[in-house]
């Protein structure tokens, strides 16, 4: 008899514990598509690193409209790695985050508009073959 009713019990709770939480703040945000980036040791083209972005929005951005841009900050992206390559110094299985997401928002600046896109986060970033780093 007391079975039932503390079955009854735990699944009314499982119910409404998640509707007792609190919503978590999700900010704007639009996600690039993954990106191949050239990496240069020594002059030499020598691995690409498959680059995720997250570009973090201000909160009165019209996240809908930006995402519609999504392209263009990936063109972006990829003329400027092409220009100047941002492989991390001594490592040519890494891309060095704070140059790359420095030049990301002066493009996303031009594209967007000054002040919609608030920061740049690279969420991943994964070698195309895992290299042994050159000696110096």
């Amino acid at each position: 008899m007391l079975r039932p009713a503390l079955i009854a019990a735990a699944l009314l709770l499982s119910f409404a514990a998640p509707a007792a939480a609190a919503p978590a703040q999700v900010g704007q945000y639009v996600d690039i598509l993954p990106v191949g980036l050239p990496v240069v040791a020594q002059g030499r083209l020598v691995n690409y690193v498959f680059v995720y972005l997250r570009l973090n929005l201000a909160p009165a951005a019209d996240a809908l409209r930006l995402r519609d841009k999504e392209p263009y900050f990936r063109d972006a992206l990829v003329r400027s790695a092409h220009r100047t390559p941002f492989g991390a110094p001594g490592d040519v299985n890494r891309i060095d985050e704070p140059r790359l997401c420095a030049a990301m928002m002066r493009e996303a600046a031009a594209i967007a508009g000054p002040g919609v896109v608030r920061s740049v986060v690279v969420t991943s970033q994964t070698p195309q073959h895992r290299l042994a780093n050159p000696r110096s």
